[in-house]
């Protein structure tokens, strides 16, 4: 009664509901594992380092019963290495690294790294001809990779 004779009823309330509000704020661990896929092809015969592409999640990524990270969500990945085929029988190769998860609105880091490797020919250039190169490396959509958040990750 006191306190509403001052008006400190008023400044009491809100930060009452801020408190509370904190409080109910869970949050999704760091290291959590969710598993994407390319949401267009990837070839090493045109990409280049420091390009960034989109992947999306495959499942929702759950804590508990809640969807923490709804599936068809963004992922950013940078090919951070990359080789071209060579003679010899080399094939192509790059790495993706990826860096962040976008939910709701908001991007979170997320950590991991795929190689992707075209198959090489070796043998047939053992057999004859130098000139004979491997494979580039590709990733199709539909192709999985695993990665994991880097932070947590808030939910209510």
């Amino acid at each position: 009664m006191i306190a509403m004779a001052f008006g400190l009823a008023s400044c009491a309330a809100p930060v009452m509901a801020q408190e509370i509000q904190q409080n109910t704020q869970k949050f999704m661990p760091a290291s959590t594992s969710m598993t994407v896929t390319p949401q267009a092809e990837i070839s090493s015969k045109h990409v280049e380092e420091g390009q960034k592409f989109t992947f999306s999640t495959i499942g929702d990524v759950k804590e508990g019963d809640f969807v923490v990270i709804p599936r068809g969500s963004t992922v950013t990945g940078t090919v951070t290495w990359k080789t071209g085929r060579a003679i010899g029988g080399k094939s192509g190769k790059f790495e993706v690294t990826f860096t962040s998860v976008n939910v709701g609105g908001k991007d979170y880091a997320v950590r991991g790294v795929h190689r992707q490797e075209g198959r090489g020919n070796t043998v047939g250039a053992l057999l004859g001809s130098i000139w004979i190169s491997g494979k580039s490396a590709v990733m199709l959509p539909g192709q999985e990779v695993s990665i994991f958040t880097a932070e947590p990750i808030p939910y209510s």
